[in-house]
């Protein structure tokens, strides 16, 4: 008897196909303003699509790359590059030129399939970047062949997943890293079953789900529909987020589920319409990805109700490390509001200091993982993966203290990331952008505290001698290069940046000086 095979775990694409075959005439899916898809709708579709994609010659270990808006066909391709065993190389819709080159060259993304229409001319230079890289649209294009037409031409057939390991790349991800350039994350078969389970077991689910997506399906959008399918669910999207549709939405459909961030939150609060709305059949809000204000969550929870739920996690770590349970929100408690929650039973959770020594209650110490959670490393980065596996544990970068009952509080960052709006600012890369500038002699960029934003990007400028530029320019400069996002909300025009003992932008002491909103 083999064992190996006996006791062969069912990962993604196993447990993706075996969903996929139950409940067959359950409503599943619906894009705004579209038909509602059923579970053997969507079934049908991602078997369209896998066999389209096997002609066009994707196999397993294809490098895939999308790039598209919340249309149906996302899912459709990601259910179907998990079910050949291809990896998947989702690309940001907001996200600039030099970030969406990055990830097909480094990756070496031997297929982008990309909206039709949106994004024919960011296709065309990525192609032009990457000339042995096959171009598919989502739609009619002159840059390459229509997927949705050609997955027309086949006719459904069974879901049959590939057989995987716990090591196979399930995706290749990037974030930002101490040299500047994204750091690609290869996500394995293990890491993306672990989510989902612990996703699962933990989080606080209605009975079932009516989720509300209003994040890109290209990412956090994507990562709630295996759940929501699971718990025999049903996921309505949106194009994006705007606070009167999520709250009218909220209302005519009756949700009792959606994930936002921080920033959302505010939106939806500040909102000169916010009480025209019956938000009541919410039961769990999910939120996540950044800070949230404890005055803001209090306020929330006052005039939406005691349905919010808080995970912590990371890309590295993806999803949930630490849970804030609902009835843990206790508005009385104003530390307990500003916790990340407790570590889930899934994983060893730890809080150790620059020596890798557990420190005691109520001590700062950064946040450590092991687990099945964890991914294996950093592709084609062994040195960095060192360095973040340094005596055998993930090491998160933040820093927290645990409180009475286990509740862990992030207090700072050991790394210089900015989470702005729910979403990862990388100041060298910023940095980066704006030395390009003939005017700047010297740059730093710093987060400072925002009440929409969580954090807001703030750039500190040394100007050459004789040289000018407006803050405009320089904001214009990053938007046009990394996106809208991650453009300074602020430009600080400075005599000197103050310098460490080694040489280094004292960013400590920027903080101090110039870590206020102006």
């Amino acid at each position: 008897m083999q064992l190996d095979e006996l006791h062969h775990p069912v990962y993604v694409p196993e447990l993706l196909a075996n969903a996929l075959d139950r409940d067959c005439d359950r409503p599943l899916l619906q894009i705004l303003g579209g038909p509602t898809l059923t579970v053997a709708d969507v079934c049908a579709a991602t078997s369209r699509f896998v066999q389209a994609l096997n002609s066009l010659g994707v196999e397993r270990s294809t490098r895939v790359g999308l790039l598209s808006s919340n249309l149906p066909e996302v899912l459709y391709v990601s259910n179907a590059v998990q079910l050949i065993g291809a990896i998947y190389v989702p690309m940001h819709p907001l996200a600039g030129l030099p970030d969406h080159l990055h990830a097909v060259t480094d990756a070496e993304v031997d297929i982008l399939i990309f909206e039709a229409g949106r994004f024919d001319a960011r296709a065309t230079e990525l192609a032009r970047e990457a000339s042995a890289m096959k171009l598919v649209a989502l739609g009619a294009s002159p840059l390459g062949d229509d997927l949705c037409t050609l997955a027309g031409e086949f006719d459904p057939a069974p879901l049959t997943p590939v057989r995987v390991g716990p090591s196979d790349i399930l995706r290749l991800g990037y974030s930002g890293g101490t040299t500047g350039k994204p750091k690609s994350l290869a996500s394995c078969q293990r890491t993306g079953l672990a989510t989902v389970t612990i996703m699962m077991a933990e989080w606080e689910w209605p009975s079932p789900p009516r989720f509300l997506s209003c994040t890109p399906l290209s990412h956090a959008g994507a990562a709630m529909f295996l759940p929501t399918l699971l718990k025999q669910g049903s996921m309505l999207v949106l194009p994006g987020f705007d606070p009167v549709e999520v709250m009218q939405t909220i209302q005519q459909q009756r949700i009792n589920c959606i994930l936002l961030v921080p920033t959302m939150i505010y939106a939806l609060l500040d909102h000169p319409r916010f009480g025209e709305f019956d938000l009541s059949s919410l039961e769990t809000v999910f939120y996540g990805a950044s800070a949230i204000a404890p005055a803001r969550l209090k306020e929330a929870i006052e005039k939406i109700g005691p349905v919010f739920s808080q995970f912590y996690g990371q890309a590295e770590a993806p999803m949930t490390v630490t849970l804030l349970r609902k009835a843990e929100h206790d508005v009385s408690d104003m530390r307990r509001l500003a916790s990340c929650g407790r570590p889930v039973p899934w994983l060893r959770v730890e809080l150790m200091d620059a020596d890798n020594n557990a420190v005691a209650d109520g001590e700062p110490g950064e946040i450590c993982v092991q687990g099945p959670l964890v991914m294996d490393g950093y592709r084609d980065n062994p040195e960095l993966t060192r360095e973040t596996f340094a005596g055998g544990w993930l090491h998160s970068g933040d820093v927290a203290v645990r409180d009475p009952g286990g509740f862990l509080r992030i207090i700072d960052r050991t790394k210089d990331m900015i989470v702005t709006g729910g979403f990862n600012v990388y100041p060298r890369e910023i940095e980066d952008v704006l030395s390009e500038h003939p005017a700047v002699g010297e740059v730093a960029v710093i987060g400072v505290p925002h009440p929409k934003w969580g954090e807001a990007v703030k750039a500190l400028i040394v100007l050459r001698a004789g040289q000018q530029a407006s803050p405009e320019e320089l904001i214009s400069l990053v938007a046009e290069s990394k996106g809208s996002y991650q453009a300074p909300k602020e430009v600080e025009f400075i005599d000197s940046i103050p310098q460490t003992a080694v040489g280094k932008p004292d960013k400590k002491a920027l903080r101090a000086a110039h870590g206020q909103p102006g």
